[in-house]
């Protein structure tokens, strides 16, 4: 793209990116004011952007008792959390291989996770929010692997049976939701698998993996072959070779897809409210705020909204690099 060397030209193209971005934000703003208003706050007849906060709405959505010692609790969870998240944000600069701060890491989370209900009395939205990450780790986990295999050996064969799974991928992605409810449903009731994380996390892998293979595939495209072959002159094998020679160069490419997959697992409503009973995610948990006529549900409803919002915005934020990068790659022939 040129670049605009006239005032006049930057200015308007700053000014119209600086009322879309306004734009895209108001409904995030609004809704995490009146996740913080009382009932009556949040009905009044003229909108407040004044107000006193209130976080009666986070804790009746999380919380079924409130503790003691909320505050100490509170404040203990909160160093935990960002003491986990400046040792993924430094690894490179702790004297312990980068692998072992990740394990140490993720040990640390699932640990949080998994303590909070023994020392709080937690609201069954949090039992939600679990299933939700249980869901989009599980996905992404799944089809990231398929993903990186299947694109790879789909970008160094080139023969006719990899064009057919390739056509064959693309029509599968292109069916719409509805034409996976009831298959799978079918074999949720065959297999007592309805209602289990094993069944949606199965149902998703399915639904986004063509996307994931394409889109890895178009990255494993970029590399020269020339790369595994030298490893292998070496004596390496091909997996070796894919392990420790392509994969690390990959990583931007492999990380952006794993961040669309993950939005579209962590997004998904309509398969997991088909598919489960009891064990929803948070976007079919928020809905019951939204269809009731409970006039408490529109504070709930926000408060729920910037629940969910919150741990994708931090992913999102903490992966950026990489995300620029994986997208790039693909728009520049190296």
């Amino acid at each position: 793209m040129e670049k605009r060397k006239k005032p006049i030209e930057r200015v308007i193209i700053h000014t119209v990116l600086i009322l879309f971005a306004v734009y895209s934000i108001i409904p995030f703003y609004w809704t995490a004011l009146q996740s913080f208003k009382t009932l009556r706050d949040a009905n009044s007849r003229t909108p407040l952007f004044f107000f006193t906060p209130t976080w009666e709405n986070y804790e009746a959505l999380w919380l079924r008792s409130s503790p003691e010692n909320g505050a100490m609790i509170a404040y203990f969870l909160l160093m935990v959390v960002v003491l986990l998240i400046c040792m993924l944000l430094f690894a490179e600069h702790i004297p312990v291989r980068n692998d072992i701060v990740y394990s140490v890491v993720t040990l640390g989370f699932f640990g949080l996770f998994w303590g909070i209900p023994q020392f709080i009395d937690t609201a069954r939205f949090y039992d939600y929010f679990l299933n939700t990450i249980i869901v989009t780790v599980g996905t992404v986990a799944v089809s990231i692997t398929i993903g990186c295999l299947a694109g790879y050996s789909l970008a160094r064969y080139v023969g006719f049976a990899g064009v057919v799974i390739l056509i064959a991928a693309l029509g599968f992605r292109a069916l719409p939701r509805l034409a996976f409810i009831l298959p799978y449903y079918w074999i949720g009731a065959a297999t007592n698998l309805l209602d289990t994380h094993l069944l949606v996390i199965l149902t998703l892998v399915a639904v986004n993996q063509p996307f994931t293979i394409w889109m890895l595939r178009s990255f494993f495209m970029e590399i020269p072959k020339e790369l595994e072959e030298s490893a292998m002159v070496d004596g390496a094998s091909r997996l070796t070779a894919f392990r420790s020679v392509i994969i690390p160069i990959m990583w931007p490419g492999i990380v952006s897809t794993a961040l669309f997959t993950l939005l579209l697992a962590y997004n998904e409503f309509l398969l997991v409210r088909v598919l489960t009973q009891t064990n929803w995610t948070l976007p079919v948990a928020i809905s019951r705020f939204t269809g009731g006529e409970d006039p408490r549900h529109l504070t709930l409803a926000a408060a729920a909204s910037i629940s969910a919002t919150i741990p994708i915005m931090v992913v999102i934020l903490f992966f950026q690099k990489h995300l620029v990068k994986g997208l790039a790659a693909g728009a520049v022939k190296g």
